[in-house]
């Protein structure tokens, strides 16, 4: 095959230019027909719906035609036809087709259709090429692009923070460590530890929870920063909602306070689901179809709606008087599970919620601290069917009120001279918030596992690929 153009499906499926000849590449989902006509249909990754070609038998070599079975790659030329098919409007009619690679139907295991998601997360080398994982992948991409379009539009700054840290910013615990040092033969101490200053930092490090604490460093300078990347987590969990390693979109704003954070939480989440609306329609028609009905009603109406704002004693009296049985008793002082926000936001305000000013001792020890002595000026974004999907805070700039915090807490003082630091020298208000990514895509997909909206899942006992 000589070389030419290639032609995205995307492209050809609507295009008008009938009569003219094609180039294009792609993966058979299905094949059909008889001994006179054969009906390939194609797909290439570049949308959802599948281009129809239609080969005459008698034209090609009867071997070739035997070995391009569902899964096999191809290239085609041939001319552009309008379909008089229900499912498509043009066809591509085949002149010539090379085979770059037979899939054997014996041995590959997207030959049928219908596989569990359960299934597909055991072969998740091959899952993209399905239909679902092709959409929430294209999704996926498409949510990252227009998260670094609005921040470089509003006038943000990408700031790349470190994935090996020695700090841990959430007081989690939970992390994994990095090191160099041979794990059958680690120095010790003279009290039998492990001896970090032989390690290759010098001291102990693990992998990121959170690029908070770096990225108020950077709003400290540059005003409004963001960071996005990968973080991690060590917890043993094998819920529809945790992984391991995750991907979080953290800005970080000076002169920011609790308002503007909530101001600006608000307009980034109802840009992105407008821009998935507006640019993803195909595969959001799928999933709506195949997964979640209410999906697309859902996304509207947080678009179309105003979120209440209101503080979390507030929240916690609605609950109380609510008449509602919980499977977690709610007082004032416990942390809200999923259930207790998803009643604020479907049944009783039937808006998104952002809640506020949560009790210091369930919140992180950075949030700045409300003049009660018993609150800080927490704001979580509270979304139908997830719960919680943005938390964040004003962050506290009195260093005497972060140095007493960190104390009351046990967090070393030496690990975090830095942080304090910047308390001294030049302090201001200034806040921020933490989205993670995959939340995101699992709100807008419609999806039920967040296994589902990653392309390698991380969990326990789980790094195959």
């Amino acid at each position: 095959m000589e070389y030419r153009e290639r032609h995205k499906i995307k492209d050809i499926l609507d295009s008008t230019a009938y009569g003219s000849e094609m180039l294009v590449k792609g993966w058979v989902r299905t094949k059909r027909g008889n001994k006179n006509v054969t009906f390939l249909s194609l797909n290439d990754g570049s949308i959802i719906h599948n281009l129809q070609v239609v080969v005459d038998v008698a034209g090609f070599d009867e071997n070739l035609l035997k070995q391009i079975t569902t899964g096999s790659c191809i290239a085609v030329v041939g001319k552009l036809v309008e379909s008089k098919g229900q499912e498509q409007t043009v066809e591509i009619h085949a002149n010539d087709i090379t085979l770059y690679g037979t899939a054997d139907p014996e041995t590959y295991p997207l030959q049928k259709k219908g596989h569990t998601l359960e299934f597909l997360r055991e072969i998740a080398h091959l899952r993209p090429r399905t239909n679902t994982f092709g959409a929430v992948l294209r999704i996926r991409h498409a949510m990252a692009y227009a998260i670094h379009k609005y921040f470089n539009d509003n006038g943000f700054f990408y700031l790349h923070t470190p994935i090996i840290t020695g700090s841990d910013a959430e007081g989690a615990g939970a992390m994994f460590h990095v090191t160099a040092m041979e794990l059958d033969n680690i120095p010790r101490t003279p009290e039998g530890e492990a001896d970090y200053s032989q390690d290759f930092f010098g001291k102990a490090t693990n992998l990121t929870v959170s690029g908070q604490l770096e990225g108020e460093l950077g709003a400290m300078a540059l005003g409004l920063i963001y960071t996005f990347g990968p973080t991690f987590r060590a917890e043993n969990s094998n819920t529809p909602r945790h992984l391991a390693e995750f991907w979080m979109i953290e800005p970080e704003m000076a002169f920011y306070e609790i308002k503007e954070n909530m101001d600006l939480a608000e307009d980034f989440l109802k840009y992105l689901i407008t821009y998935a609306l507006e640019h993803c329609m195909p595969d959001l028609e799928f999933l709506s179809k195949m997964y979640d009905k209410e999906l697309l009603e859902r996304l509207r109406f947080v678009i179309e709606n105003d979120f209440v704002r209101l503080t979390y004693t507030e929240g916690v009296e609605i609950l109380e008087k609510s008449g509602q049985k919980f499977e977690f008793p709610v007082s004032w002082g416990v942390d809200l599970q999923s259930e207790h926000e998803r009643y604020l936001v479907e049944q009783h305000f039937k808006r998104p919620v952002i809640l506020t000013d949560y009790p210091r001792e369930i919140k992180a020890f950075y949030m700045k601290q409300n003049a009660d002595g018993k609150t800080v000026r927490a704001m979580d974004v509270l979304f139908p069917k997830i719960g919680e999907i943005i938390g964040g805070s004003q962050r506290e700039e009195d260093y005497t009120k972060l140095k007493t915090r960190i104390g009351e807490l046990g967090i070393p003082e030496k690990d975090m001279w830095w942080y304090l630091e910047t308390r001294k020298f030049g302090t201001a208000p200034h806040s921020g918030f933490g989205l993670g990514f995959e939340r995101l895509v699992l709100f807008i997909t419609g999806m039920a596992n967040i296994r589902d909206v990653i392309p390698f899942p991380r969990t326990p006992k789980n790094a195959e690929f």
